[in-house]
């Protein structure tokens, strides 16, 4: 979550002098290439063919069309606007995730996604800017939400067939051969843009994609996706805090409120029920049982 919070940073930078399809291949590259490096000095070679339908639709839709959505998105609407609707994408994977993975959707899980859904909203409107945002914009990150959150989805089942490390790395390149038609833009905007800009680029290629979706994915084989999309609701959250500390934006007392918001619907939704009563006497059933069973006169009355 931190290194994706970070990415809000630096996709500010990089997104002046990079067209969104070219940063989206350019951040997917980098990943790439030391993904498969990795993946060679561990020696883990290729997933199960089992594996692949997972690769492929969330190579293409959360690696690939997301980043690529987001990335125009963003220039279309302010931070703020972009914010709350991407933030439907945990919504998503917890209504998908029982739909199509058979999860559950315990209430504490439900009630943390709202009050952390709540803070995001109060952190959006906070951060908007004047004069509205385009229907273009908005449909974009509706349509980054969506790729988001079926790309978890669909990746969920694949970790039950390779490492979080194969799994990661083989659906970036996917994603990176998606993003093969902004070649050009690519090789345009990189011999006219600063060299802040493209060491923005790789960073995010290196770190929010690299290593930030292989932990993910470590940690999604763990736990069920509705759960782990509740987790990113702490996003928006250090967001605030990471521009505070590094851009010296101070934040509204609206926006901390907000922020604090979502951190406690996380809370929430990573609580688990109280089963105090029975570890009290874990023993007491079995007991009347054995009680029975040394006495058979007394379980016939």
């Amino acid at each position: 979550m931190l290194l994706w919070a970070s990415a809000f940073v630096s996709i500010r930078s990089a997104g002046e002098a990079y067209s969104p399809g070219a940063l989206a291949l350019g951040r997917l590259l980098a990943g790439s290439l030391a993904l498969g490096a990795l993946l060679l000095v561990r020696r883990e070679g290729l997933p199960s063919r089992a594996a692949w339908p997972g690769i492929v639709w969330s190579g293409l839709l959360w690696f690939g069309l997301y980043m690529v959505v987001l990335n125009w998105g963003e220039q279309q609407v302010d931070a703020g606007t972009a914010a709350m609707v991407v933030n439907i994408g945990p919504l998503l994977i917890a209504l998908l995730g029982a739909r199509m993975l058979g999860e559950g959707l315990p209430g504490r899980l439900l009630a943390g996604m709202a009050v952390s859904f709540a803070g995001a909203a109060v952190v959006g409107l906070s951060m908007s800017g004047e004069g509205g945002a385009s229907v273009l914009g908005v449909l974009l990150c509706l349509l980054a939400a969506v790729a988001y959150a079926t790309g978890v989805v669909r990746q969920k089942p694949a970790l039950r067939h390779g490492s979080a490390l194969q799994i990661t790395t083989f659906g970036c390149l996917v994603g990176t051969v998606a993003c093969l038609p902004f070649s050009g833009a690519l090789i345009s905007d990189a011999a006219d843009a600063p060299l802040s800009a493209t060491l923005n680029m790789v960073y995010l290629g290196l770190f929010p994609t690299a290593l930030a979706f292989t932990a993910w994915a470590y940690a999604l084989a763990r736990t069920t996706a509705g759960r782990m999309g509740a987790t990113t609701y702490a996003v928006p959250a250090l967001v605030v805090l990471m521009s505070w500390l590094v851009l010296d934006e101070v934040p509204a007392p609206l926006t901390v409120g907000g922020g604090l918001l979502c951190l406690a619907g996380v809370a929430v939704s990573r609580m688990r029920p109280h089963t105090g009563l029975t570890r009290k006497n874990p023993a007491r059933p079995v007991e009347g049982r054995r009680h029975d069973a040394e006495h058979p006169e007394t379980e016939r009355r």
